[in-house]
């Protein structure tokens, strides 16, 4: 039935008329919502109301614009893992960096790089929107790009090269505080660029149809899986190709094809602009997070009545905009339940909405904000499983550098394309797993995804710290070999596919941990918070990046004595790195069984569907101030 709330002054009276129902009374937003209003707010787009004959004529930009924005997004991701993903051979081989100055900038910088997305989404969906978001960072990636490359062409901007024999020394000549300064811009640059495209890249694709209609959501689908394709072939392709040319031919040409490839990127999303949908941005949910947390402040000593007793009325209007699921009041977190309470009559306009967003909020807000805080233990407990991952670019790559990486007699593998053994299991398992294990598992725990999200995190980092303890049994044999047959350049006369067991266990990690968290944070926030639990997701990565270098350089000046050098001496033979990988290993365990706690205690978000929402009839008959 329709919304009503009529409103009846009365001095000497102070009482509530409430539906003989077993809901919660609901203050409605507004009188009625006309099709008209809805389709104006549909029809926002390019920051301006279309008119009835201007919608009619503008469709989204679907297929046709799609060739601008996968190839736009093909471009950048090689122009982004081309240039970085042997970036630890370059700080240490052409830079002359030690090995833990290299792995703390590399850490630190792929912090920064993944807090900034949370930043780029506020401002994406504040501010600017989505097209001049990934614009913006587009020409801050290519500044940093080109400022990199400048590095390795320019020799004002690198150390002199350094002879095999004086590196073995120890005695190359490393970076001077400008080149480092530089070297630092460009990363920075690097950061500033990825906070806009990769919070944006995907929104703005989805954008581009309507998911109101069969076609728009067949055409979302059938995105998505370019994206992860175009995604999967360009990560092999720099972690094979791209790397051999920097390894083997030339940085300046390793670096240039990608910063090209950038420059490309741009030009390409530009000739696109007038297919493209321009969604408006309509206001970021971390608004409305500190809203629930202010109105709940300044009524913190209203106290909440007991279940037996007459409940206020608490403010529930109908959900609008992007919304479809509809979260009903729970009792987590009861204090925060405060921020919905209707106390007084001039906390509501006329027609029914809130005067104040800042002292009165939704249900619908409060219970994000309740989602939000179940998800953070779960989110904390994934930082420390991540910590294994970033081991790939680091002391992997380095321990890749002192093994034969011959194939035959010509050709050497380049230490940076080691991690492809990661990404082929992936590609590997996924499918086996989609197809043949979650169907047989679904008919044994009945469960529709086989195992719960949490199940599939668990496992994940089970086989996180299973990496750590093989890595560290590795590196000790490595090491052995070494010392027992030792040549000029400390490289073990065995395999580099010996580092295959652990990357393939990392690879089981990524699929199981990683993804599952994927779809935890998508499945577990509301709509148009999602934006949100991919930049979260993109802080755990950032969290394991400090952490690690935290923790390597504690290692680093913990371990050191008169008579012998630390763990992670430069020269991994003199060093203990299978120790290092033990340590991570432990705190793996530790962090597992914080995540059972977390993971036991934690419920599933619970919602009721947007049309199976309750319509209350509901008369306000007094209110006293």
């Amino acid at each position: 039935m329709a919304l009503e709330v009529t409103k009846q002054q009365s001095a000497s009276s102070s009482s509530w008329s409430f539906c003989n129902m077993k809901c919660l009374p609901i203050i409605p937003s507004r009188l009625s919502s006309s099709s008209k209003e809805q389709q104006q707010q549909q029809q926002q787009r390019d920051g301006k109301v279309l008119s009835d004959s201007d919608t009619k004529q503008r469709k989204p930009g679907g297929w046709k614009a799609m060739p601008f924005i996968l190839g736009n997004e093909t471009f950048e991701r090689m122009a982004s893992f081309g240039l970085l993903a042997n970036f630890m051979v370059y700080l240490t081989r052409e830079l002359h960096m030690n090995q833990v100055s290299a792995a703390n900038i590399l850490n630190l910088w792929a912090g920064v790089s993944n807090f900034a997305p949370l930043l780029g989404a506020f401002i994406s969906d504040s501010y600017v929107g989505r097209f001049r978001t990934i614009a913006f960072g587009s020409f801050a990636l290519f500044l940093g790009m080109l400022t990199v490359t400048l590095t390795a062409w320019l020799p004002e901007l690198h150390p002199p090269q350094c002879t095999k024999q004086v590196q073995k020394l120890g005695q190359c000549i490393g970076p001077t505080k400008a080149q480092l300064g530089i070297l630092i811009m460009g990363l920075g640059f690097l950061s500033i660029g990825s906070g806009g495209v990769r919070p944006c890249s995907i929104p703005f694709g989805v954008d581009q149809f309507d998911p109101t209609s069969d076609e728009g959501r067949k055409g979302i689908n059938s995105f998505f899986n370019w994206y992860y394709t175009t995604f999967t072939v360009i990560l092999l392709f720099t972690q094979t190709v791209v790397v051999y040319i920097q390894d083997s031919v030339s940085w300046v040409i390793g670096f240039g094809m990608p910063t090209l490839c950038m420059l490309f990127s741009i030009i390409l999303f530009f000739i696109g602009t007038k297919i493209y949908v321009h969604v408006k941005a309509e206001g970021s949910p971390l608004s409305g997070i500190f809203q629930v947390l202010s109105a709940a402040y300044k009524k913190r000593g209203i106290k909440l009545p007991l279940d037996s007793e007459v409940g206020p009325i608490f403010y529930d209007p109908p959900l609008k905009g992007i919304v479809l699921t509809k979260l009903p009041l729970t009792n987590n977190y009861r204090f925060l339940n405060k921020a919905a309470m209707v106390l007084e009559e001039d906390e509501l306009k006329p027609d029914g909405t809130c005067v104040n967003p800042w002292r009165l909020c939704a249900i619908q807000q409060v219970e994000e904000v309740k989602c939000l805080i179940r998800i953070i233990p779960i989110w904390s407990a994934g930082i420390i499983s991540l910590i294994s991952m970033t081991q790939q670019g680091t002391f992997t790559v380095s321990q890749a550098l002192k093994m034969d990486r011959h194939l035959g007699p010509h050709f050497q593998i380049p230490a940076g394309s080691m991690g492809i053994i990661s990404f082929i299991t992936i590609g590997l398992w996924l499918p086996f797993y989609d197809r043949f294990l979650i169907p047989a598992l679904r008919k044994i725990t009945k469960h529709e995804g086989g195992i719960t999200l949490l199940q599939r995190m668990g496992i994940g980092i089970v086989f996180s710290i299973l990496s750590m303890v093989v890595a560290g049994l590795i590196e000790r044999v490595r090491r052995a070999s070494a010392m027992l047959h030792p040549q000029p350049l400390g490289v073990a006369p065995m395999s580099v596919m010996w580092l295959a067991p652990q990357l393939i266990l990392m690879g089981f990690c990524e699929a199981f941990n990683i993804i599952g968290q994927i779809e935890f944070f998508n499945r577990q926030f509301p709509e148009h918070m999602r934006s949100i639990g991919n930049s979260l997701f993109s802080c755990s990565f950032a969290g394991a990046s400090y952490l690690s270098s935290i923790l390597i350089t504690i290692v680093h000046h913990a371990t050191r004595t008169k008579s012998r050098p630390d763990w992670l001496t430069n020269d991994i033979n003199a060093g203990r790195l299978d120790y290092y990988y033990f340590v991570i290993a432990g705190m793996g365990v530790l962090n597992l069984i914080y995540f059972v706690y977390c993971a036991k205690n934690y419920s599933y978000r619970g919602s009721l569907q947007k049309e199976d929402e309750p319509y209350v009839d509901v008369e306000l008959s007094s209110i006293k101030a």
